[in-house]
C-alpha cells in the first residue's frame, strides 16, 4: 500500500491518458477543416474558424461542420442539380438536343425577320 513506485506509476498513466484525450480531442475538431481543406471548399476558412468555437462549446457544432465540409466536392460544387456538361450528356441525348435545335430554326426561318 505505501509502495511509492506504484503512486507514480499511476500519476504517470493519469497524466498520459488526460494529455491523450485533451489532443484527441483537439485532434478530432479539425477533421471538418481538414476536409474542406482536401475539397478546396469555399468556405474552409469559416469552418476551421467554426470548428475552434466548437471545441470550447462541447463539440455542439461539430457534426454540422462535418456535414458543410462534406457537402461540397470540386468536381461539381454543392450538387444541387444545375446545368449538365456536354461530357455528363449521353450521346443519344446529344443527337436529339442538335435535331431539336435545328427545327426550331427551321420554324424560325419560316416565321421570317419580323417572327410572329
Amino acid at each position: 500500500m505505501h509502495d511509492p513506485f506504484l503512486n507514480y506509476l499511476a500519476l504517470s498513466i493519469l497524466i498520459f491518458v488526460v494529455l491523450v484525450l485533451f489532443y484527441g480531442i483537439i485532434a478530432i475538431h479539425d477533421i471538418p477543416a481538414k476536409i474542406a481543406e482536401s475539397r478546396h471548399h469555399p468556405h474552409q476558412d469559416a469552418i476551421h474558424a467554426a470548428g475552434w468555437v466548437s471545441l470550447f462549446t462541447l463539440h455542439v457544432l461539430w457534426p454540422f461542420l462535418w456535414i458543410w465540409a462534406m457537402a461540397y466536392k470540386p468536381d461539381r460544387g454543392w450538387g444541387l442539380g444545375g446545368q449538365k456538361s456536354a461530357e455528363t450528356i449521353p450521346a443519344p441525348e446529344l443527337k436529339e438536343i442538335a435535331d431539336l435545335r435545328h427545327r426550331v430554326s427551321e420554324l424560325e426561318g419560316r416565321l421570317g425577320p419580323g417572327g410572329v
